[in-house]
């Protein structure tokens, strides 16, 4: 999804699905409260980067297309009972200018980044506070 979907989204909300690796899972449903700021982070596209701030507005639930046969995101293994993906839903606060990675590399401020680490293929990781903060500054 890019953007400008989210903000054309009823209410600028939307569940943060699909998401299937165990460990970005973790994140959202382990540590994301209501409340909490995350920036939006496209990585779909020719210049991943980080083009808004959103924010958690509905705490983790079960990932409802994991359900749905019909769906890429379906997973035969998850029920109803035991569901094996979460989603967060997330409120898009404003659209920034485009931060790709090239330019947060350049940053010694962000060189222990989760994101910009060398193998990373997660776009759902924690942000330091200093991290967060300098970020904004840039934007």
């Amino acid at each position: 999804m890019s953007v400008d979907d989210f903000a054309a989204m009823p209410e600028q909300t939307v569940a943060w699905d699909g998401v299937r690796n165990y460990q970005a899972r973790n994140f959202m449903r382990n540590q994301m409260d209501v409340g909490d700021p995350v920036f939006f982070y496209q990585s779909c596209c020719a210049q991943p980067g980080i083009i808004g701030l959103a924010q958690v507005s509905q705490l983790a639930y079960p990932d409802i297309t994991q359900f749905d046969p019909q769906s890429k995101y379906y997973d035969p293994k998850a029920t109803q009972q035991t569901p094996r993906w979460f989603n967060v839903d997330v409120k898009l606060v404003k659209r920034t200018r485009l931060v790709t990675i090239k330019e947060l590399r350049q940053y010694p401020e962000l060189e222990k980044m989760r994101i910009l680490q060398i193998g990373n293929r997660l776009s759902i990781t924690p942000v330091d506070p200093a991290e967060w903060k300098f970020i904004l500054e840039i934007l």
